[in-house]
């Protein structure tokens, strides 16, 4: 019988005022690396390397990545086909937001109370079963599109719990000089799995049905099971600590932490919007004259651009202005995404896409280490709820408004229109919050 290994020592808490910052990194062994590295062009790999437990949680994060992508469009791909409408499609955004903007916050507060990795395990065990669900609802071709609501709505309430506890994992996992290293590589495996995961789910629907897309979602996540039961406890340090955890001690933290806060506005205005996910069934009908191998190259396209950001962030470790990279990533989402509505060839518009997902993946680098360098372990899961609430809950939102959009204009005037807003808003944000723009990450003040 296996037991769980005992938990490892803790590294310091990445925050402000215990680390000044970014630590320097050691100047030998790993540490040199690490920096020969950041001076180049490629991603970091050393988390991956030196650190076995990330690596394990990063393969199974890989592995279900990509069986959750397919299962996306495969739900995508259904409800369009059931409902011949944008509108629906979009619908599938609002009933995955509601449970996860409860859940998210609280799930984070649990993250902060009892084992993580335990409440990992529930979580992806849930998420498996709901794509069980999906798959045998396929499998008995029973077309009710509010059975695809219920489910979707159940996937997003157990994704809610299990995320902030898995996100919250990494300080632990990694010392605080690897962090942007291992943000870096996390946004790579959610590439990773956008990448793949689309491409295969568009062969696999065109080929045999959507059903098979749901039976690989839930074998897929063997893989993130595996990797979660292997992992050591990450059980929660001062039992007063775990008394007092509360959402709205998180939000307390979060509303004193100005800059913490403008990052997650900055996020929200793109994928509010400008989030193009649930135009992809029409557009690949109407514009490109495509079906479903068509919607896979779209939401891959977004990730390949993530992707490639990801692989070659060497450069990320040498940026001080965090806070002024973070309002750059956003405009330059949002002016591809407008562009992307005014392709009318594939190959342009898949091009648009992948500008927008790169300028997306490092964006996400530095807020995800600006949250961590200002976040203390004891509040780590709470932030992490409010941050997936944001990184999950905006683009749900997003499909919504530009189902919305599209059914009272075009798709094209949807997406221009999004496009442009994102960057006048986030243009604005960043003249209203000048402490934003400057923020250093040699000296930050969160």
């Amino acid at each position: 019988m296996s037991t769980t290994p005992p938990a490892p020592s803790e590294p310091a808490p990445a925050s402000a005022s215990a680390s000044g910052g970014i630590p320097p990194e050691p100047g030998a062994g790993g540490g040199g690396r690490w920096r020969r590295l950041g001076r180049g062009a490629l991603a970091d790999l050393s988390p991956l390397r030196e650190h076995p437990d990330y690596r394990r949680l990063w393969t199974g994060q890989v592995v279900s990545a990509v069986g959750q992508q397919m299962t996306a469009v495969a739900v995508a791909v259904q409800v369009y086909a059931l409902t011949g409408s944008s509108f629906a499609t979009g619908l599938v955004g609002l009933f995955s937001l509601v449970p996860l903007v409860g859940l998210g916050l609280y799930g984070g507060a649990i993250a902060d109370t009892v084992d993580r990795r335990l409440l990992g395990l529930v979580g992806s065990s849930g998420l498996a079963l709901t794509s069980a669900v999906l798959a045998v609802q396929a499998l008995l071709g029973l077309g009710s599109v509010g059975l695809l609501y219920a489910a979707v709505a159940l996937q997003s309430g157990f994704f809610a719990l299990s995320s902030p506890a898995r996100s919250a994992m990494i300080p632990r996992l990694v010392p605080p000089h690897q962090l942007p290293a291992a943000n870096a590589l996390g946004s790579m495996s959610m590439s990773l799995g956008t990448t793949v995961g689309p491409m295969i789910g568009g062969v696999l629907i065109a080929a045999f049905g959507v059903q098979s897309a749901y039976l690989v979602d839930t074998l897929a996540f063997s893989g993130t099971l595996y990797a979660m039961w292997r992992l050591p406890a990450m059980r929660p340090g001062d039992g007063a600590a775990r008394k007092r955890a509360s959402v709205l001690d998180g939000l307390r933290f979060l509303r004193s932490r100005p800059n913490l806060r403008t990052s997650f506005v900055a996020d929200l205005i793109a994928m509010v919007f400008a989030s193009p996910r649930a135009l992809f069934p029409a557009i690949a009908v109407t514009v490109y004259h495509g079906g479903p191998g068509t919607v896979g190259l779209l939401v891959a396209a977004l990730a390949v651009g993530a992707l490639t950001g990801a692989l070659f962030s060497g450069w990320v470790s040498r940026i001080r202005r965090h806070g002024a990279a973070i309002v750059a990533g956003v405009a330059a989402w949002g002016l591809a995404i407008a562009a992307f509505g005014l392709s009318a060839h594939l190959w342009l518009g898949l091009l648009m896409l992948a500008a927008a997902g790169c300028a997306d993946s490092i964006s996400m680098i530095f807020r995800n280490t600006m949250l961590q360098v200002g976040a203390p372990d004891d509040m780590r899961g709470r932030l992490q709820g409010i941050f997936i609430v944001v990184v999950a809950g905006g683009p749900r939102l997003g499909d919504f408004f530009a189902g919305t959009a599209a059914s009272l204009t075009s798709s094209t005037t949807a997406l221009l229109a999004g496009g442009l807003t994102c960057v006048a808003a986030v243009l604005l944000l960043a003249a209203r919050r000048p402490a934003f723009r400057h923020y250093d990450a040699h000296h930050p003040a969160p």
